[in-house]
């Protein structure tokens, strides 16, 4: 078993060290060389490579491209448009994996099971299924090889960010790695995406604008994940149909307690805010105008004192307070900021929470200026590397940060691409109105016991 995963993880690196030793050499040679390359040209080239292979190198491009200067940007924009085109497995291998997880009478088991997969995702693709007492399902089954696929492809991933970080010491983004190191490793344990999903049935319940599905435990492998089928539509597909304001405005508001709601009650976020991981249900009915949150592989939880910094950082902005931003940053996990850079990150701070200061009803950003948030970004980084010129100092990123800015960049684009307009304000409000750390963390303890998610160096020890 070792020698086929060491061959395994061989296989993936010969696919694509290409591409990324690529990338290291274009950058260094203009750097040190003067010698001036198409990176454009090549991001394109690296994302044809990457977007036709099973495995997580998808997600890490996605998830890196909103990660300021972990790679050049003119790769980190390309990137962030890749999508996974990998074949799904055909039947045949379908039933030999299908046996191999749950024996071979597994057929047996179900009143009905689709040949075809019905959807696809980085690391397995979803059939869907009916039990003997009627209950639909969908079934989340594993692609193979993918341990050995995870590990080349974090490899991979290390070479690339070690080399880009020494031709640019602007931004340390060692923490930022082990961060995904930990999420695609967690990711590839099927049990655990069941235990999270549990847990958001807990932390959402009774929530009539959300629907978490329910884990099939006795259908669930580390490879396999049965869960209750949620009927819905793509968010986006909906979105082309030209949906009322009335209809968006209850999509963004589910969207918003599906995010926040957790953070701010548990500690806890989604880490894959992907516009393909919301069905909407009907306008009509008992769940009228609903929303169904998917995929629970990529999940953070922050101890209390880090959500604390969070709300501070929040009324440090609302505030003008200098001194409070200090301290929030330190929560954060930043450290040693002279007040110029800590001027340069309160900027990006001011243009996140500048939605939830205003009491009144309004779109989440300018829907004129879709790319005022990039422009922001690039600003603010700019002057990072202005100062970081002067003093020689680089800023290191807190490896809880990535997830917390992927899903504030993902929720507002999706707000945006709702044309949604709401008070966020006292939406943000109402959900921090009680909170203290220790009520944050009596809920939290709670929650992953109740749902049995396994403690990780990201997720705090829960006492017994």
């Amino acid at each position: 078993m070792a020698e086929n995963t060491l061959f395994g993880e061989i296989r993936r690196m010969a696919r694509t060290s290409g591409a990324v030793g690529g990338i290291a050499a274009r950058v260094a040679g203009e750097r040190y060389l003067g010698i001036k390359t198409d990176k454009s040209a090549h991001a394109n080239d690296l994302k044809a490579i990457l977007g036709g292979l099973k495995g997580p190198m998808m997600k890490v491009a996605q998830f890196l491209s909103t990660v300021p200067d972990a790679l050049p940007e003119e790769y980190a924009a390309e990137l962030a448009t890749l999508q996974s085109n990998a074949p799904p497995m055909g039947w045949a291998f379908v039933k030999r994996r299908m046996t191999a997880e749950l024996g071979p009478q597994w057929q047996s088991r179900f009143k009905e099971f689709g040949q075809e997969a019905c959807a696809a995702a980085s690391l397995g693709q979803v059939h869907r299924g009916t039990l003997h007492d009627g209950t639909e399902v969908a079934c989340k089954l594993q692609y193979p090889d993918m341990p050995s696929v995870v590990e080349a492809d974090l490899k991979q991933l290390k070479i690339g960010m070690s080399l880009y970080q020494r031709m640019d010491r602007t931004l340390e983004n060692g923490d930022v790695f082990e961060e995904l190191r930990d999420r695609l490793r967690e990711e590839l344990d099927y049990t655990r995406e069941a235990a999270q999903q549990r847990l958001y049935g807990i932390m959402l319940a009774g929530d009539k604008l959300v629907q978490v599905p329910v884990p099939v435990m006795e259908l669930t492998t580390r490879r396999l994940l049965t869960m209750t089928w949620l009927p819905g539509r793509p968010l986006m597909r909906r979105l082309e149909e030209d949906p009322p304001m009335e209809e968006r405005n209850i999509y963004a508001a589910g969207l918003f307690q599906a995010y926040y709601k957790p953070l701010y009650n548990y500690g806890v976020i989604h880490g894959d805010p992907h516009l393909g991981n919301y069905l909407v249900r009907k306008p009509e009915g008992e769940d009228a105008g609903g929303i169904n949150l998917l995929d629970f592989g990529t999940i953070r939880v922050f101890a209390p004192h880090f959500i604390a910094g969070v709300i501070r950082l929040f009324e440090a902005v609302r505030d003008h307070d200098e001194e409070k931003a200090r301290h929030a940053f330190e929560e954060w996990g930043f450290r040693d900021l002279s007040k110029e850079m800590m001027g340069h990150l309160k900027r990006w701070a001011e243009f996140l929470y500048e939605p939830l200061i205003e009491d009144r009803v309004r779109p989440i950003q300018n829907l004129d200026d879709l790319q005022l948030g990039r422009r922001v970004a690039e600003s603010v980084h700019k002057g990072l590397r202005a100062e970081s010129a002067r003093t020689g100092k680089s800023v290191r990123i807190p490896r809880e940060f990535p997830l917390m800015d992927r899903a504030a960049i993902g929720l507002g684009s999706a707000f945006s691409r709702l044309r949604a307009e709401q008070n966020w304000h006292r939406m943000f409000n109402e959900l921090i109105a009680d909170f203290s750390e220790e009520k944050l963390a009596e809920r939290q303890a709670a929650a992953l016991i109740e749902a049995g998610v396994p403690a990780t160096a990201a997720v705090p020890p829960v006492p017994a």
